[in-house]
């Protein structure tokens, strides 16, 4: 087996997101790749050569008429795994569009063989203009993959959609399509899912509560991944580990387990997909003190009684609107009652969603790791063992079974 490091060629368009670029630099750097800046011009004026060249450990350049004898004009993109245009301007990508090839970038764009991805950055007036549309367009009809911008601050005073996506997830799909090529087709446009993402906390004092370890990352990796592939996703978020909000799409945050149910009620009642991947606490206390609960010796240690919350994915099957596809996760642990998948079984059954993502948990398994394995059950009886592999890869998994069934 080859131990060849993956070979990225990281693009940077001449927009004030170009600092971030360094970011995406180092992650990729840092994560075991072998990556080559290849910026415009116009990116020098925000980030200099020096820069990029020591976070990269590669020589910089911009023009074709350097290394000529190497013909890297045509031999950067030939050479590479996987090209990244972070951030893509509107003249970028109005320049691959037409296949003007005016510099070391865009003649790299048109000999790359292997993903292309665009990571849009540009005033909301530039992304939206009837031009910017037709040449996202016309790239993804292509085969490139354009992704959703964020919404945010833009520069100056500025707020909107066209901010780009968050480095970390910059990367995070960088490592999806370099282990699964084919990741982020455009195959859920027109559909509206709702995921739930994260732990509940159950308040026991203005200090302590009741919750898990969920760090929200798989849930966010689902929402991520269903943004790229043209869902209009909105995320029901409990407590993470501070995560971005995916670029794309809608968040709503809560914090108790009755929150998350009015949410995920009321954002399922117009969703053609519903995704219960959030880790909601089985009980909450009965009561909820005003004041810190104090430790003394003359007091009695105090009695907590718990109340059980409500199962939040049964009553999502329960009124789900016709044709509407539920996914339900599981965290489970063998016993001597039988193992993971027995258990997972028996509860497909009794919660009736159309998919289970099951996942074993325990000795640092799923919860607060960046990598998931499992197995995806169906109601129909069909089951698929999920590999170990980043969670963006097993939300490309149980997206691609979606896909599937709305096919049907």
């Amino acid at each position: 087996m080859s131990d060849r490091k993956p070979r990225v060629v990281l693009g940077v368009g001449g927009g004030i997101a170009a600092y971030k670029a360094c970011e995406v630099l180092r992650g990729l750097t840092e994560s075991g790749h072998d990556v080559r800046v290849v910026p415009t011009e116009a990116a020098l004026n925000f980030v200099g050569a020096a820069t990029f060249e020591a976070l990269s450990g590669h020589p910089v350049h911009t023009g074709v008429f350097t290394e000529v004898p190497e013909v890297q004009h045509v031999r950067v993109g030939k050479e590479a795994d996987l090209v990244l245009v972070v951030p893509a301007t509107a003249n970028l990508l109005a320049k691959a569009a037409h296949g003007i090839a005016d510099d070391l970038l865009t003649n790299t764009l048109l000999t790359a063989r292997c993903p292309v991805v665009f990571f849009p950055a540009m005033h909301t007036e530039m992304w939206e203009h009837p031009a910017t549309r037709d040449n996202v367009a016309l790239l993804r009809s292509r085969g490139a993959i354009v992704t959703e911008p964020d919404s945010g601050r833009l520069t100056g005073v500025d707020t909107g959609k066209g901010r780009l996506a968050n480095p970390a997830e910059i990367v995070d799909l960088a490592r999806l399509l370099l282990a699964a090529p084919g990741a982020l087709p455009r195959d859920l446009e027109g559909v509206r899912v709702v995921i739930s993402a994260g732990g509940t906390r159950e308040p026991l004092d203005p200090v302590r509560y009741l919750g898990n370890r969920s760090s929200g990352k798989q849930g966010y990796a689902l929402a991520r991944v269903a943004a790229q592939r043209g869902a209009e996703v909105t995320l029901v978020a409990g407590h993470t580990v501070a995560l971005p909000d995916p670029a794309g799409a809608t968040v709503r945050h809560v914090s108790t387990a009755l929150e998350l149910r009015e949410a995920m009620h009321a954002e399922a009642a117009s969703a053609d997909v519903v995704v219960m991947a959030a880790a909601v606490a089985d009980f909450r206390p009965a009561t909820r003190a005003d004041v810190k609960i104090k430790k003394s010796d003359e007091l009695p240690d105090p009695v907590v009684t718990l109340d059980r919350n409500p199962d939040i994915l049964a009553e999502l099957v329960r009124d789900r609107r016709p044709g509407q596809l539920v996914v339900g996760f599981a965290a489970e642990t063998g016993d001597e009652q039988g193992s993971v998948l027995d258990h997972a079984r028996v509860k497909l059954k009794r919660k009736g969603a159309d998919l289970l993502v099951v996942n074993a948990v325990g000795d640092g398994k799923a919860f607060e790791t960046e990598d998931n394995s499992g197995w995806l059950l169906a109601a129909d009886g069909t089951e698929r063992s999920i590999p170990l592999g980043a969670k963006a890869q097993l939300a490309s998994t149980v997206w691609d079974a979606v896909v599937g069934l709305i096919k049907r």
